[in-house]
């Protein structure tokens, strides 16, 4: 059944390992395996190689995660939590999906969905796999690692027949069933090693956990958790820690922290501060644990921190409440490091979680602050893979014993004041494709599919970083006529869709390494354009095109039919080319150079150009012999706010006279209205000007609804542009705007909530009002032609209905961007020409860079405007990503012979339904729903609606798709398969039968 995890014997765990390495050269997924040099350094009558690894949580509740954890360089396990609750009592408790980790982290549920004796079990078959790869691979010391306990939440429960069987089975283990169980299979089967023999078979430590977290449930009364703690070390004589809650520093604290840093959306009150463990009696008590623990010679400390406890209010979760981490959590957890480091002079250890990760765990190691463990972090994009990375940064690193408290001090300092925890104005946009999950081949570029034109991304990307500019740029204009205008100015929409932007905010250098291309490679791509002239296609041949306007839109719709060999003349009423990058867009945004040469690239094919000439109707372009009207023309007639006083200034007025030199009068105190990217234009203009003093932007909305990027939003503010939220323009009188005072309402047709008067006015210094709230389109050429228009004076399409009569740019859609120009003239190149624009499609697939792809997985890059390559991940050649952030490596990706693309395969028996995967994938889809699914036993296949397959004892394979369900011989090409699932299910069967579940079906219908 699909949310029910079916624990693996420890043969397959063994043989998956095995067999993978010998096969793929990874271990569960994990390539970058980390081996440690150096020694090991004590930790309680322990010793670990590196003072980290993953948390209490997912990545900690099968073998499997904890493998491919100290494959990836971990030697420190918080294993997930047990608790007298567990099995199907507890699942029947979480809701699924339970984790999203899009940014900060939000999880409901808390401890292993196992039942007490099946962790154990895991636990000890993860203890042994680890000590055997140890040896084999060279990965380190087999007794480098720690296993780390975490009991809760009652004294009652812990001291349960199965709690307690569970203490003192980790306390020593080798009178246990799995025990005996993972031993004589490794000492049966010392012929698939070459570095371990049975002397070290016997040598293995039964002693799998010296230590405890004690995990303090919200709300656990105080005397409770000592007791907790007290009956853990005086009865149970195990090394301790004390998880502390972050509701220890105070809801006024917690509430202008989060609000500081922009997570004002987290809702909760101040129910969980009040029943929480108070800082009054935090202290005292651990005073009184720490001298138990001496007394009879145990460690003592506390794990900052636990997850925090905030409400569901959009639907994040399918529960009331949901526990957060991650970055937003790092922020508290520091400060309440902090504190406790004061408090106790550094002398009391702090194990560290809440946000740790590749940006701040060195400062958090040397600071003398550790173990550290992490979830959020390896629930994203890279998984396991990331703590390679971490383990790089950390080798070598000295150790301290105790705190450093100056160091602490500094580092909650810096991110309370910092950028690296603030969470951006905007939200974010939609991450995924708007396309259903394929069930096959679902490898993807979505940064493609995020842009109007469908960039070849990756393809241009890949030659940049090579050093390849003109071919890079080939690439780019092969779809982009405007290199250098959307190369500064594009606001980039296939960012939202960058799977790297879950590695750095930023995301892959997209639009600078298409500067960089057109910069480096325009005079050799312009030149051997030239030299090579028109395509001359036989449906542009005939082709007389006049388009009118020399703009954007006007010019690239040109580029596209001259290369096809169309006959073009671009008509333009004023006395330059470029359009709104030319008269309007500031120098400091685009300089006037990268302008000349797109101009000059899109008139490369020999394009006609007339200047200075208003067309006033379409039939007369008709009547001088032109096949087809292209109008072109913008949206240059002005917006109106609609001021019941006073004058309000036109922007593109404004912005056309200050870039042509003749800047207008504005006072000392300018009014933006208007919340777009030309309002950002026009507020830093302004700053700008001779004579102002203060620019504000007004804007009726709060600035999470407002259009302009946060890019382009950020910049004003940081150039001083003040930003005025939910205020109503009415009139202006004596340099004085009155405003209405606005409220949000219920969201309208675009999807924002609708601004509600209040009655309320508020005055603010205006002598001058400039009105940015959307230009309008001129209909004039569009009515003389009988082109039907909506009430935004736009036509059906760059079809416009009447024949032979095209529209591209803002005259079409309305003020877009020049991205969106680009999309109209691809638009009427193909359907006026038979225009093909895939000429360079599959170079987005790199096969021969596959190894430099897959070395990109797990790196966040620290320095990212240090960074000289794209830091592109190379999602089309291998995504990989629902494998990647899988935390029980339920989904796989396998290589099938004959099939382009490795292709998903989803293990039923592993995966719980955290939907974890399915917040990543790019797709609108759910892999652990929607990739084929291999199944264990008919009983998992019948309770599942998921299509797959099992493997039956004659070599078969039960089969269910959308329409039909069967029994298939998957050797027989002419079975009724489709090919892609014959063909992978023969992989599965041939390559992969590690994944299989039992003996029967652990040997092909070949062998057999």
């Amino acid at each position: 059944m699909s949310d029910v995890m079916r624990p693996m014997p420890f043969a397959q765990v063994m043989d998956w390992i095995l067999t993978e390495h010998q096969t793929q050269g990874s271990i569960f997924g994990v390539r970058k395996a980390y081996v440690h040099e150096g020694g090991a350094e004590p930790i309680f009558d322990e010793r670990i190689e590196t003072p980290f690894g993953p948390a209490a949580g997912p990545n900690t509740q099968l073998a499997q995660n904890i493998v491919a954890s100290y494959v990836a360089g971990s030697r420190f396990f918080e294993l997930k939590t047990v608790q007298v609750m567990d099995g199907e009592e507890l699942s029947a408790c979480v809701n699924k999906p339970c984790i999203t980790a899009e940014d900060e982290c939000y999880n409901c549920e808390w401890s292993t969905e196992l039942t007490v004796p099946q962790a154990f079990a895991e636990y000890v078959k993860a203890w042994w796999a680890c000590k055997l790869i140890a040896r084999e691979y060279g990965l380190g010391d087999p007794d480098g690692f720690v296993f780390n306990m975490s009991v809760g939440y009652s004294l009652e429960g812990i001291k349960s027949p199965k709690v307690d069987a569970y203490i003192e089975g980790m306390k020593d283990a080798s009178g246990t069933e799995v025990w005996a169980e993972c031993r004589d299979w490794a000492l049966a089967n010392l012929d698939r090693f070459q570095n371990v023999d049975a002397s070290f078979v016997e040598s293995v430590s039964p002693r799998v956990s010296r230590s405890v977290t004690e995990s303090t449930l919200h709300g656990c009364p105080p005397d409770e958790i000592e007791r907790i703690a007290t009956y853990l070390i005086t009865e149970k004589g195990v090394n301790t820690y004390i998880k502390c809650n972050p509701t220890l520093l105070g809801y006024d604290f917690a509430r202008g922290r989060l609000d500081e840093l922009g997570f004002d959306y987290i809702a909760f009150d101040d129910t969980h501060f009040c029943e929480d463990l108070q800082w009054a009696d935090a202290v005292p008590m651990f005073e009184r644990l720490r001298a138990l623990c001496a007394e009879r010679g145990l460690a003592f400390g506390v794990k900052l921190t636990n997850t925090f406890p905030v409400d569901v209010t959009r639907g994040e979760l399918p529960s009331e409440e949901m526990y957060m981490s991650g970055r937003s959590l790092f922020p508290l957890t520091i400060e309440l490091a902090r504190r406790v480091s004061r408090q106790f002079d550094g002398e009391l250890r702090i194990s560290y979680s809440g946000g740790a990760d590749a940006r701040n765990i060195r400062e958090l190691y040397a600071a003398g602050i550790w173990p550290i463990t992490m979830a959020t972090n390896v629930l994203k994009p890279g998984g396991y893979e990331r703590f390679s990375q971490i383990a790089g940064l950390l080798a070598g690193a000295p150790r301290r014993d105790t705190v450093d408290v100056d160091a602490v001090s500094e580092l909650a300092a810096r991110v309370a004041s910092g950028a690296d925890y603030r969470k951006p104005i905007k939200p974010a946009k939609p991450h995924k494709i708007d396309a259903e999950l394929p069930l096959m081949s679902c490898f993807t570029a979505p940064c493609r599919s995020g842009c109007p034109i469908s960039q070849d991304i990756p393809a241009y990307l890949s030659r940049v970083d090579e050093g390849r500019f003109a071919e890079a740029l080939r690439i780019i204009v092969e779809r982009n006529a405007l290199p250098h205008i959307t190369g500064n100015l594009c606001p980039h929409p296939c960012g939202a869709k960058c799977e790297r932007s879950f590695y750095e905010p930023e995301g892959a250098s997209i639009r600078a390494h298409k500067l960089t291309a057109a910069h480096e490679g325009f005079d050799e791509v312009v030149r051997a354009l030239r030299t090579a002239g028109p395509a001359r296609l036989a449906s542009a041949a005939q082709k007389n095109v006049a388009v009118v306007g020399g703009g954007p839109a006007g010019l690239a719709t040109a580029f596209f039919l001259t290369r096809a060999g169309a006959r073009v003349t671009v008509i333009e009423r004023t006395g330059a080319l470029g359009g709104i990058a030319r008269h309007v867009i500031p120098e400091f945004r685009i300089p006037s150079a990268d302008i000349d040469k797109d101009v000059a690239l899109c008139l490369a094919f020999g394009a006609q150009v007339q200047m200075n000439r208003e067309v006033t109707s379409v039939s007369e372009l008709f009547d001088e012999g032109f096949t087809d009207v292209v109008v072109a023309t913008g949206a240059w007639a002005p917006g109106r706010v609609g001021l019941t006083s006073g004058e309000e200034i036109d922007v593109l007025e404004f912005l056309e006279a200050a870039k042509s030199g003749e800047p207008m009068e504005l006072g000392t105190d300018v009014v933006i209205v208007g919340a777009g990217n030309t309002a950002m234009d026009a507020a830093r203009v302004a700053k700008r000007a001779e004579g102002v003093e203060h620019v504000r932007i007004v804007y009726r909305r709060t600035v999470h609804e407002m259009p302009a990027d946060e890019e382009e939003l950020q910049l004003a503010l940081a150039e001083g542009v003040e930003l005025m939220e939910l205020l109503a323009p009415l009139g202006v009188v004596d340099g004085v705007l009155t405003c209405e005072r606005m409220r949000l309402g219920e969201p309208d047709e675009s999807g924002r909530r609708r601004p509600e008067g209040t009655g309320e006015t508020v005055e603010v210094p205006a002598t001058a009002v400039i009105c940015a709230v959307g230009e309008q389109i001129e209909r004039g050429l569009y009515e003389g032609a009988g082109v039907a228009c909506d009430r935004r004076g736009r036509p059906a399409g760059t079809a416009t209905g009447v024949a032979h009569v095209w529209a591209a740019g803002d005259c079409r859609r309305g003020p877009a961007t020049f991205v969106e120009a680009i999309a109209d003239a691809q638009a009427v190149a193909r359907d006026l020409a038979g225009v093909d624009f895939n000429a360079y499609a599959q170079k987005n697939v790199r096969s021969d860079k596959l190894d430099a792809i897959m070395g990109r997985k797990g790196e966040v890059c620290l320095d990212v405007d240090s960074c000289t390559t794209s830091r592109c991940l190379g999602c089309a050649t291998v995504c990989e990503v629902c494998c990647d952030v899988c935390p029980n490596r339920a989904n796989v990706a396998v290589k099938v012979p004959g099939l382009a693309q490795q292709q998903v395969v989803h293990v039923d028996g592993m995966c719980n339904e955290c939907g974890n995967c399915a917040v990543f994938c790019p797709w609108s889809g759910r892999p652990y729903k929607d990739k084929l699914t291999l199944f264990w036993s008919a009983e998992d296949m019948d309770a599942s609606e998921n299509r797959g397959f099992l493997a039956l004892g004659d070599g078969t394979f039960r089969v269910r798709l959308a329409s039909s369900e069967g029994v298939y011989d998957v050797e027989d090409a002419a079975c009724g398969l489709p090919e892609d699932v014959r063909l992978t299910i023969a992989a599965v069967r041939d390559g992969y039968a590690y994944l299989m579940r039992g003996d029967s079906s652990l040997a092909s219908s070949k062998e057999k």
